[in-house]
């Protein structure tokens, strides 16, 4: 077989004319004359092109592309159409149309313009099983999500770095995906084949951060039994990935300051010298020129971190990326939750759009696992989402309370009663959720 082709179309004679037709081209050939019964065989089969009259009786054929690459985005799709309309072609080329053509007038181009369709589609799922893969191994740039102009630029910035062995400083908010760029860059480098280490600066006492970094001897201090290795030795060869570096004392700045010069450090309690070969990639959602203006970030230690700066934008600033996100992660968290073919509403979409993320790219993550665990139906919705999206507050036509006890029950039914994890998935506090199922009787 040449592969799988979905024609769909309410002219039943017409539809059936044309599958004959490429059935006898050696294709594989499914029919549907809904839109809605198109979308169900999309979900049941592995069409690899869609052909698809404009004038449904359900829906336009327009749309249709958008949601067919909304959860299929590897299948193309060729809108007919019995009058041809330039306004409606470019709309559907704009939503991601393969070709718009003509019915009776076009006949000859349907076989040629299908076998192209078909190469890009083929195509488009080997390079998205090599993209899931590599997702789903934390591999290189193939793991950031994005088509706005910023990201391209921060990839390209990234991917050039990356074959190189300078320190790199990444610069943006909390859950920009700073950690995501610098395992990029780890991975696309050199030194792939060696380790990866990452540490939160934020997460320690300064004292407990230097003996995590650079390691003790037995007797350094009270609980120190044996010699430690530090998390420089570990990434030795490698990349560590100091992210936070703004909240690190000015005593540790010094010694990093020494690793950077001279890629060597000594241990709390020793007197001897220990050389690594490391690439350091540092992070910071802080102004550090600024935090070094103020005498609270070492200004040679500045400089010597940002040889190479690369900024990541707010999702604020990538309006044109949140739906391209949402629906994959929606497709990541669908399938863990059974419901692999969840299709996101316009106005879920606008609500989405509309909010202001400031957790970026973590928050939207966050956001759309829970919708994907709460969702019943494959229409996702903006009741989904969680209170603060509704602007009507409370004057919604919702009952939020009953809509919140079943979201709490759900979301304990995915975790088996996990509690700690459903209060991160319901982003509250674990106190606050005992006190919900006290008061929901739950």
């Amino acid at each position: 077989m040449q592969g799988a082709v979905l024609i769909i179309d309410d002219e039943k004679k017409l539809a059936g004319l044309l599958s004959r037709i490429l059935s006898l081209e050696g294709y594989n050939v499914f029919q549907a004359h809904t839109a809605k019964d198109g979308l169900k065989v999309l979900n049941q089969e592995d069409i690899d092109v869609v052909l698809s009259d404009v004038k449904l009786p359900d829906i336009n054929g327009v749309e249709l592309v958008r949601l067919i690459k909304q959860s299929k985005p590897e299948v193309e799709v060729i809108n007919l159409t019995a009058f041809g309309s330039i306004q409606d072609g470019v709309a559907a080329i704009k939503k991601g149309a393969f070709d718009y053509i003509t019915k009776g007038d076009d006949n000859d181009r349907i076989i040629p313009l299908l076998a192209q369709a078909m190469e890009k589609a083929k195509a488009q799922k080997r390079d998205r099983t090599a993209h899931n893969k590599h997702v789903q191994d934390g591999k290189g740039f193939l793991a950031i999500t994005g088509e706005s102009e910023s990201i391209k630029v921060a990839i390209e910035m990234a991917r050039r770095v990356s074959r190189t062995d300078t320190t790199v400083l990444l610069q943006g908010e909390t859950g920009t995906g700073k950690e995501v760029f610098a395992r990029a860059i780890h991975l696309e480098s050199p030194r792939s084949d060696k380790a990866f280490v990452a540490v939160n600066c934020s997460g320690f006492s300064q004292e407990l951060l230097e003996s995590e970094l650079f390691g003790y001897k037995a007797g350094a201090f009270t609980g120190a039994i044996k010699d430690k290795k530090g998390l420089f030795d570990e990434a030795n060869g490698g990349t560590i990935f100091l992210d936070e570096i703004g909240e690190m004392s000015l005593p540790l700045q010094a010694k990093m300051l020494r690793v950077l010069e001279s890629r060597s450090f000594i241990k709390v309690g020793d007197t001897q010298t220990t050389s690594v070969d490391v690439r350091i990639i540092a992070a910071t959602n802080r102004n550090l020129q600024a935090e070094a203006e103020k005498g609270n970030f070492r200004d040679d230690l500045f400089y010597r971190l940002s040889v190479f700066t690369i900024a990541l934008p707010p999702l604020a600033e990538r309006k044109g990326d949140i739906e391209i996100l949402a629906a994959h992660y929606l497709r990541e968290f669908g399938e863990k939750a059974s419901q692999p073919h969840l299709i996101m509403t316009p106005p879920f979409v606008e609500a989405l759009k509309a909010h202001s993320w400031k957790g970026n790219i973590r928050e939207l993550k966050n956001v759309i696992e829970r919708v994907a665990i709460l969702a019943d139906g494959h229409a996702v919705g903006p009741e989904l989402l969680p209170a603060e999206f509704n602007s009507q507050g409370s004057q919604t036509v919702f009952d939020m309370q009953s809509i919140e006890k079943q979201h709490i029950k759900k979301v304990l039914q995915y975790t088996g009663g996990n509690k700690t994890e459903a209060a991160r998935l319901l982003g509250i506090g674990l106190t606050t959720l005992y006190r919900k199922l006290e008061e929901y009787k739950i």
